[in-house]
């Protein structure tokens, strides 16, 4: 095990009997097991339950191996019943794999759920003491600390008021400020933070990078809000089906997790509906896109996009229009190119267009497009969709051989220089 590894996991697998174990009662159990002997409807099932088979199981995690590093900040990512959260229990020590072997160097400090590790009948000071002396703590350790963690909790006011009578949202800060604040090597989260307001889990999201950087901590994010991932995290794990299909940049694991849209991809048929979206006038049916004299989608500095688009007629066109929407990996709106009243065309007949727009002003990163035809029936009409779909993705890069880590924080778009005026 590597010296800066504070985590890692070898064949790491979950496996779980499918349907209820036992009644809660003797009597019932032998009820149950009398009448299966019989051959007769269980009595104690419950109406409309499904009838498990003997030995049924399901395999929430299969094989993952891990290696987590010292100050990392780890995402991980999946849909629902994809395995993060039997992933952090098994790493939080909650619950013990079927099989394969985890190794730890360092205390950990985890927030699974609402109230982890707290105690209903206690006082929020209670409960940080509480969770100190569970990480190894002594009093003085926790009483140097404990005024900050008040003060982060912003539960002053309630802290000596028993904690089953707090909110979720008050759960939350606390428990946050306890596990943060606690010399605890490892943070575990897993999407607890979605209770708090927005005000809070900026502040949250902020502390942990810190903690990282500063304390070389090592914090473990399960999230399914995309900006907070993007925002925290150095790296980014997905999971699919309880097994890790990718393990890297964080935007590539966005992009895979979301779908990325046409990513990998030069030119493009629109040979089904996969790409597109439901319009009330589908007057036109798109069919092909291109990059025009291109092998990559990596676009420089001073490099323009230029695209070739083949569409259908489905009825005449007197005037068309095209918006062109930019979006970023988490499919968040960043800006549009628009041209208008530049063909018209019969029913039934088709049509290439060639179209160059710059792209100089993007940070580095990835884009997805999306194409929006519109007209109007008449004059007097308001404009309406014809056809919408999703386009070709592009690649930003600068020329600048100094890369700033930290510049895809600032936003998507780089402006001008700033004058300084006297």
């Amino acid at each position: 095990m590597d010296k800066n590894c504070v985590i890692k996991t070898e064949g790491l697998q979950k496996e779980y009997k499918l349907g209820v174990i036992g009644s809660g009662t003797l009597r019932a159990d032998l009820q149950s097991w009398v009448a299966k002997k019989r051959g007769r409807e269980d009595p104690n099932r419950r109406i409309g339950a499904k009838e498990y088979k003997p030995g049924e199981r399901f395999l929430a995690l299969d094989g993952v191996d891990l290696e987590i590093f010292r100050g990392e900040r780890v995402g991980i990512i999946g849909a629902n019943g994809a395995g993060k959260s039997t992933l952090l229990k098994l790493l939080s020590r909650i619950t013990s794999p079927t099989e394969g072997s985890i190794a730890y160097r360092g205390r950990i400090a985890s927030m699974l759920e609402v109230g982890t590790g707290f105690h209903g009948e206690l006082t929020g000071r209670e409960n940080i003491y509480l969770n100190g002396a569970i990480l190894g703590m002594t009093r003085a350790e926790v009483d140097s600390k404990i005024d900050r963690i008040i003060a982060f909790s912003e539960c002053e006011q309630f802290i000596d008021t028993p904690v089953k009578r707090y909110s979720s949202g008050m759960f939350v800060k606390l428990a946050f400020a306890v596990a943060s604040h606690l010399d605890a090597e490892i943070m575990i989260m897993d999407e607890v933070l979605a209770v708090g307001d927005m005000k809070f889990q900026k502040k949250c999201i902020a502390k942990m990078r810190d903690l990282a950087v500063d304390e070389n901590r090592t914090v473990l994010y399960v999230s399914h809000n995309m900006s907070t991932i993007q925002e925290l995290c150095n790296r980014c794990i997905v999971l699919e089906h309880g097994k890790k299909v990718y393990d890297g940049e964080v935007d590539e694991a966005i992009k895979l997790y979301m779908g990325g849209e046409n990513d990998e991809f030069f030119s493009y048929e629109y040979t089904d509906d996969r790409y597109k979206f439901p319009v009330k006038r589908h007057d036109l049916n798109l069919t092909k896109i291109k990059y025009i004299g291109r092998t990559s989608n990596l676009f420089y500095d001073g490099e323009p996009v230029n695209v070739e688009i083949e569409w259908e007629n489905l009825a005449d066109i007197p005037s068309l229009s095209l918006r062109i929407e930019v979006q970023d990996v988490r499919h968040m709106p960043i800006t549009a190119f628009l041209i208008e009243d530049f063909y018209s065309g019969k029913k039934g007949e088709t049509h290439k267009q060639q179209l160059s727009f710059d792209v100089s002003r993007f940070a580095r990163g990835r884009f997805l497009t999306r194409y929006v035809f519109f007209n109007k029936k008449d004059a007097g009409a308001a404009f309406e969709d014809i056809e919408n779909s999703a386009g070709l993705a592009f690649r930003r890069q600068t020329t600048e051989t100094h890369k700033r880590p930290w510049e895809r924080l600032w936003g998507s778009v780089r402006l001008g220089e700033i004058e300084a005026v006297t």
